[in-house]
Protein backbone atom coordinates (compact mmCIF):
# COMPACT_ATOMS: atom_id res chain seq x y z
CA UNK A 1 0.00 0.00 0.00
CA UNK A 2 2.85 2.31 -0.25
CA UNK A 3 3.94 4.08 -3.21
CA UNK A 4 6.47 6.49 -4.88
CA UNK A 5 3.81 9.44 -5.65
CA UNK A 6 1.70 7.66 -8.27
CA UNK A 7 -1.10 8.72 -9.67
CA UNK A 8 -4.00 7.54 -7.74
CA UNK A 9 -5.32 5.44 -10.05
CA UNK A 10 -2.36 2.77 -9.50
CA UNK A 11 -2.85 3.87 -5.67
CA UNK A 12 -6.43 1.92 -5.89
CA UNK A 13 -4.53 -0.87 -7.54
CA UNK A 14 -2.57 -1.02 -4.71
CA UNK A 15 -5.13 -1.33 -2.34
CA UNK A 16 -6.55 -4.01 -4.45
CA UNK A 17 -3.39 -6.52 -4.08
CA UNK A 18 -3.68 -10.15 -2.40
CA UNK A 19 -0.64 -9.38 -0.30
CA UNK A 20 -1.35 -7.69 2.42
CA UNK A 21 1.85 -7.83 4.83
CA UNK A 22 4.35 -5.49 2.89
CA UNK A 23 6.33 -8.20 1.04
CA UNK A 24 7.35 -9.21 4.24
CA UNK A 25 10.07 -6.75 4.87
CA UNK A 26 10.17 -5.62 8.20
CA UNK A 27 8.91 -2.34 7.57
CA UNK A 28 7.24 -0.86 4.32
CA UNK A 29 9.29 1.24 1.54
CA UNK A 30 7.85 4.46 0.66
CA UNK A 31 8.28 7.54 -1.33
CA UNK A 32 11.33 7.69 -2.60
CA UNK A 33 12.68 4.25 -1.21
CA UNK A 34 12.12 5.60 2.60
CA UNK A 35 12.06 3.33 5.02
CA UNK A 36 8.79 3.21 6.69
CA UNK A 37 8.78 3.42 10.81
CA UNK A 38 6.86 0.35 11.46
CA UNK A 39 6.04 -2.64 10.75
CA UNK A 40 2.46 -2.73 8.66
CA UNK A 41 0.02 -5.00 10.00
CA UNK A 42 -2.30 -7.11 7.82
CA UNK A 43 -5.53 -5.74 6.22
CA UNK A 44 -6.91 -9.47 6.58
CA UNK A 45 -9.57 -9.21 8.83
CA UNK A 46 -8.93 -5.87 10.33
CA UNK A 47 -12.42 -4.64 10.13
CA UNK A 48 -12.28 -7.03 13.69
CA UNK A 49 -9.97 -5.06 14.92
CA UNK A 50 -10.77 -2.16 17.73
CA UNK A 51 -9.37 0.60 16.32
CA UNK A 52 -6.64 0.63 13.70
CA UNK A 53 -2.70 1.42 13.36
CA UNK A 54 -0.13 0.39 16.07
CA UNK A 55 -1.11 2.67 18.46
CA UNK A 56 -4.74 2.94 17.68
CA UNK A 57 -4.78 6.04 16.30
CA UNK A 58 -7.46 5.24 13.92
CA UNK A 59 -10.85 4.59 14.84
CA UNK A 60 -11.97 2.64 12.43
CA UNK A 61 -10.66 1.39 8.59
CA UNK A 62 -12.22 4.78 7.14
CA UNK A 63 -10.34 6.91 9.40
CA UNK A 64 -7.11 4.83 8.64
CA UNK A 65 -7.77 5.03 4.90
CA UNK A 66 -7.02 8.54 4.25
CA UNK A 67 -3.87 8.51 6.30
CA UNK A 68 -1.33 7.01 3.83
CA UNK A 69 -2.46 9.11 0.43
CA UNK A 70 -1.41 12.55 2.51
CA UNK A 71 1.26 10.95 4.47
CA UNK A 72 4.63 12.02 2.41
CA UNK A 73 6.40 9.36 3.84
CA UNK A 74 4.27 6.89 2.39
CA UNK A 75 2.35 7.94 -1.01
CA UNK A 76 3.13 11.55 -0.53
CA UNK A 77 0.19 12.66 -2.22
CA UNK A 78 -2.79 15.59 -0.66
CA UNK A 79 -6.50 14.78 -0.66
CA UNK A 80 -7.11 17.93 -2.46
CA UNK A 81 -4.51 16.39 -5.67
CA UNK A 82 -5.88 12.37 -4.74
CA UNK A 83 -9.71 14.04 -5.44
CA UNK A 84 -8.68 15.81 -8.28
CA UNK A 85 -6.69 12.71 -10.20
CA UNK A 86 -10.21 10.60 -9.35
CA UNK A 87 -12.65 13.84 -10.70
CA UNK A 88 -10.10 13.55 -13.88
CA UNK A 89 -11.23 10.31 -15.30
CA UNK A 90 -15.06 9.93 -16.39
CA UNK A 91 -15.24 6.62 -15.28
CA UNK A 92 -14.17 7.26 -12.14
CA UNK A 93 -16.51 9.96 -11.57
CA UNK A 94 -19.54 7.48 -13.19
CA UNK A 95 -18.38 4.82 -10.85
CA UNK A 96 -18.61 7.44 -8.20
CA UNK A 97 -21.91 8.86 -9.09
CA UNK A 98 -23.62 5.33 -9.38
CA UNK A 99 -22.47 4.43 -6.10
CA UNK A 100 -22.52 7.95 -3.95
CA UNK A 101 -25.17 9.74 -6.13
CA UNK A 102 -22.72 12.46 -6.78
CA UNK A 103 -21.42 14.46 -9.72
CA UNK A 104 -17.60 14.35 -8.47
CA UNK A 105 -15.54 12.15 -5.83
CA UNK A 106 -14.52 13.71 -2.51
CA UNK A 107 -11.87 12.38 0.05
CA UNK A 108 -15.08 11.31 2.08
CA UNK A 109 -16.13 9.37 -0.32
CA UNK A 110 -12.98 7.93 -1.52
CA UNK A 111 -12.50 6.59 1.79
CA UNK A 112 -15.67 5.28 2.48
CA UNK A 113 -14.84 2.96 -0.90
CA UNK A 114 -11.52 2.00 0.69
CA UNK A 115 -12.85 0.78 3.77
CA UNK A 116 -15.49 -1.00 1.92
CA UNK A 117 -13.45 -2.77 0.31
CA UNK A 118 -11.17 -3.55 3.33
CA UNK A 119 -14.23 -4.98 5.10
CA UNK A 120 -14.70 -7.92 2.28
CA UNK A 121 -10.92 -9.16 3.41
CA UNK A 122 -11.78 -11.64 6.07
CA UNK A 123 -10.42 -14.88 5.79
CA UNK A 124 -13.25 -17.54 7.41
CA UNK A 125 -13.13 -21.60 7.59
CA UNK A 126 -9.94 -22.01 9.33
CA UNK A 127 -9.18 -25.59 10.42
CA UNK A 128 -9.55 -24.18 14.14
CA UNK A 129 -12.64 -22.39 13.03
CA UNK A 130 -13.78 -26.40 11.58
CA UNK A 131 -12.95 -28.05 14.99
CA UNK A 132 -14.56 -25.23 17.01
CA UNK A 133 -17.83 -26.18 14.94
CA UNK A 134 -17.78 -29.87 15.94
CA UNK A 135 -15.18 -31.49 13.20
CA UNK A 136 -12.80 -33.25 15.25
CA UNK A 137 -10.26 -34.26 13.19
CA UNK A 138 -9.53 -30.77 11.75
CA UNK A 139 -7.00 -30.86 14.03
CA UNK A 140 -4.25 -33.27 14.96
CA UNK A 141 -2.90 -34.34 18.15
CA UNK A 142 -0.43 -32.13 18.28
CA UNK A 143 -2.10 -29.13 17.04
CA UNK A 144 -4.72 -29.93 20.43
CA UNK A 145 -1.31 -29.91 22.46
CA UNK A 146 -0.44 -26.57 21.03
CA UNK A 147 -3.94 -25.18 21.63
CA UNK A 148 -3.59 -26.62 25.17
CA UNK A 149 -0.90 -24.75 26.16
CA UNK A 150 -1.11 -21.61 24.38
CA UNK A 151 -4.69 -21.22 26.80
CA UNK A 152 -2.76 -22.84 29.96
CA UNK A 153 0.21 -20.45 29.51
CA UNK A 154 -2.31 -17.45 30.09
CA UNK A 155 -2.01 -16.19 25.90
CA UNK A 156 -5.87 -15.80 25.57
CA UNK A 157 -6.01 -13.21 28.06
CA UNK A 158 -4.80 -10.26 24.69
CA UNK A 159 -5.24 -13.00 21.91
CA UNK A 160 -9.30 -13.50 22.44
CA UNK A 161 -12.26 -13.25 20.21
CA UNK A 162 -13.19 -13.85 16.37
CA UNK A 163 -9.84 -12.44 15.04
CA UNK A 164 -7.88 -13.88 18.02
CA UNK A 165 -6.55 -10.22 18.97
CA UNK A 166 -7.11 -6.63 17.93
CA UNK A 167 -9.17 -6.22 20.72
CA UNK A 168 -7.15 -4.67 23.52
CA UNK A 169 -3.59 -2.48 24.22
CA UNK A 170 -1.66 -4.44 25.69
CA UNK A 171 2.40 -3.36 27.37
CA UNK A 172 5.29 -5.46 24.81
CA UNK A 173 7.13 -6.33 27.85
CA UNK A 174 4.88 -7.38 30.61
CA UNK A 175 7.63 -9.48 32.49
CA UNK A 176 10.33 -8.26 31.37
CA UNK A 177 11.48 -5.52 29.07
CA UNK A 178 11.46 -5.51 25.15
CA UNK A 179 14.97 -4.83 23.81
CA UNK A 180 14.38 -2.80 20.38
CA UNK A 181 15.55 -0.22 18.27
CA UNK A 182 12.66 0.89 16.97
CA UNK A 183 11.33 4.10 18.43
CA UNK A 184 7.81 3.53 18.09
CA UNK A 185 6.31 4.31 21.80
CA UNK A 186 2.72 2.59 20.89
CA UNK A 187 -0.28 4.47 22.89
CA UNK A 188 2.32 6.22 24.63
CA UNK A 189 3.74 8.47 21.38
CA UNK A 190 0.04 9.90 21.38
CA UNK A 191 -0.71 10.37 24.87
CA UNK A 192 2.71 11.10 26.48
CA UNK A 193 1.59 9.03 29.03
CA UNK A 194 4.33 7.02 30.27
CA UNK A 195 1.83 3.99 31.35
CA UNK A 196 1.32 3.86 27.83
CA UNK A 197 4.74 3.71 26.48
CA UNK A 198 5.20 0.35 24.63
CA UNK A 199 1.91 -0.02 24.79
CA UNK A 200 0.71 -2.15 21.46
CA UNK A 201 -2.77 -3.20 19.72
CA UNK A 202 -2.85 -6.92 20.44
CA UNK A 203 -1.99 -8.04 16.75
CA UNK A 204 -4.91 -10.94 14.94
CA UNK A 205 -3.15 -14.05 14.87
CA UNK A 206 -5.62 -15.34 11.83
CA UNK A 207 -3.09 -15.87 9.22
CA UNK A 208 -0.08 -15.23 11.25
CA UNK A 209 1.98 -18.07 9.17
CA UNK A 210 1.68 -15.74 6.45
CA UNK A 211 2.11 -12.38 8.05
CA UNK A 212 6.03 -12.52 8.78
CA UNK A 213 7.99 -10.93 10.15
CA UNK A 214 5.95 -10.20 13.69
CA UNK A 215 5.91 -7.24 16.30
CA UNK A 216 5.70 -4.02 15.51
CA UNK A 217 9.60 -3.88 14.62
CA UNK A 218 9.29 -6.95 12.87
CA UNK A 219 12.60 -8.30 14.74
CA UNK A 220 10.65 -11.52 14.91
CA UNK A 221 11.39 -13.40 11.36
CA UNK A 222 9.85 -16.82 12.42
CA UNK A 223 6.75 -18.08 14.47
CA UNK A 224 9.01 -20.35 16.36
CA UNK A 225 10.87 -16.67 17.75
CA UNK A 226 7.99 -14.41 17.67
CA UNK A 227 6.84 -17.86 20.11
CA UNK A 228 9.74 -17.99 22.07
CA UNK A 229 10.34 -14.28 22.81
CA UNK A 230 6.08 -13.49 23.98
CA UNK A 231 6.63 -16.40 26.21
CA UNK A 232 9.28 -14.80 28.01
CA UNK A 233 8.29 -11.73 27.50
CA UNK A 234 4.29 -11.51 28.52
CA UNK A 235 3.80 -14.30 30.29
CA UNK A 236 7.15 -15.47 31.76
CA UNK A 237 7.59 -18.95 30.23
CA UNK A 238 10.23 -20.23 28.55
CA UNK A 239 9.30 -22.73 26.10
CA UNK A 240 11.07 -25.68 25.37
CA UNK A 241 11.63 -26.80 21.80
CA UNK A 242 8.86 -29.34 21.65
CA UNK A 243 6.64 -26.86 23.52
CA UNK A 244 6.90 -24.47 20.95
CA UNK A 245 6.53 -26.51 17.92
CA UNK A 246 3.21 -27.28 19.11
CA UNK A 247 1.93 -23.96 20.01
CA UNK A 248 3.46 -23.11 16.49
CA UNK A 249 1.93 -26.00 14.57
CA UNK A 250 -1.78 -24.75 16.78
CA UNK A 251 -1.25 -20.59 15.04
CA UNK A 252 -1.02 -22.47 11.88
CA UNK A 253 -4.23 -23.93 12.13
CA UNK A 254 -5.65 -20.24 12.10
CA UNK A 255 -4.85 -19.42 8.18
CA UNK A 256 -8.40 -19.19 6.57
CA UNK A 257 -10.06 -19.03 3.10
CA UNK A 258 -8.23 -16.32 1.81
CA UNK A 259 -9.78 -13.23 0.03
CA UNK A 260 -10.05 -13.67 -4.47
CA UNK A 261 -11.46 -11.32 -6.67
CA UNK A 262 -10.75 -10.29 -9.88
CA UNK A 263 -7.65 -7.23 -10.33
CA UNK A 264 -9.75 -4.49 -11.75
CA UNK A 265 -9.65 -3.44 -14.99
CA UNK A 266 -9.23 1.10 -14.12
CA UNK A 267 -10.76 3.69 -15.98
CA UNK A 268 -8.16 5.38 -18.17
CA UNK A 269 -6.39 8.82 -17.37
CA UNK A 270 -7.03 11.67 -19.86
CA UNK A 271 -5.33 14.86 -20.89
CA UNK A 272 -5.96 16.09 -18.05
CA UNK A 273 -4.91 13.77 -15.23
CA UNK A 274 -2.21 14.80 -13.64
CA UNK A 275 0.96 12.79 -14.52
CA UNK A 276 2.69 10.95 -12.00
CA UNK A 277 6.10 11.95 -10.55
CA UNK A 278 8.13 9.18 -8.66
CA UNK A 279 11.80 10.11 -8.93
CA UNK A 280 11.56 13.35 -6.97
Amino acid sequence: MWVANPSLQWTFTIYSLPVFTGAHLKTSIGHNWQEGPINSPTVLNSSMNVAQFWDGRAKDLKAQAGGPIANPGEMAFTHELAVDVLNSMPGYKAEFKAVFGKDAATIDMVTDAIAAFEETLTTPHSRFDKWLKGQKNALTNTEKEGYTLFKDSGCTACHYGPAVGGNSFQTMGLVAKYDTKNKAEGVGGLTGVDADRMKFKVPTLRNVELTYPYFHDGEADTLEKAVDIMGKLQVGRAYTPDEIAKIVAFLKTLTGKQPTFLMPILPPSTNDTPKPKPFG
